[in-house]
């Protein structure tokens, strides 16, 4: 028996190769950003789901050119990059969940992820991004936040971003349970 989950992932793929999802607007010509948003607790699931959408995209259209990034791996290799991950890490052991927040706030900017995000994704070399990892990269990365800084910097691509919880078409709920401010610019991928 297929459950519900099931085929909202199994229509997902035609809807990422929808020439008008890919043409980078949305319904009346809004920004190109979706949301497929999934049950917090069928997290392990929809990671293997995502991965094998890439390969199915690969496999149906060969040309079309897709990046995923994870949220959570992108943060970890810009503080390594930075040279703070192991600093970070002993802040959290020493002070705990708070302070660390705190002393990655600048780092983990919303805007300045979204940067980071662009440059590893590049979409202007992409013709379509998909954003997997949210659930773990909080709370060190607000979902609202990091899209309101990528309206700037994605271009025409459009971007698909793998929530775990419910998306109404205006608030995101994390977890089903942390309510993220109202967020009007993204549609949900399949319904």
């Amino acid at each position: 028996m297929t459950d519900s989950l099931d085929e909202r992932l199994n229509k997902a793929l035609d809807r990422l190769l929808d020439p008008n999802l890919l043409g980078g607007r949305g319904i009346g010509n809004e920004i190109g950003f979706y949301v497929f948003d999934y049950p917090a607790e069928r997290e392990l699931y929809v990671r293997g789901r995502v991965a094998a959408l890439a390969q199915d995209i690969g496999r149906k259209r060969p040309n079309l050119r897709v990046a995923h990034v994870n949220l959570f791996d992108l943060i970890v290799g810009h503080l390594q990059e930075r040279g703070l991950l192991e600093k970070a890490i002993a802040l959290q052991k020493a002070k705990g969940d708070a302070a660390l927040r705190s002393a990655l706030a600048a780092p983990l900017h919303a805007q300045r992820l979204a940067d980071v995000l662009v440059t590893k994704a590049d979409p202007a070399s992409h013709d379509l991004v998909l954003l997997s990892g949210v659930g773990a990269a909080y709370p060190m990365v607000r979902s609202h936040n990091l899209l309101n800084g990528l309206h700037a910097v994605m271009g025409e691509t459009p971007l698909v971003m793998f929530y775990p919880g419910r998306f109404d078409g205006q608030t995101l709920r994390l977890f089903d349970r942390v309510q993220d401010e109202n967020y009007y610019r993204a549609f949900r991928l399949v319904p």
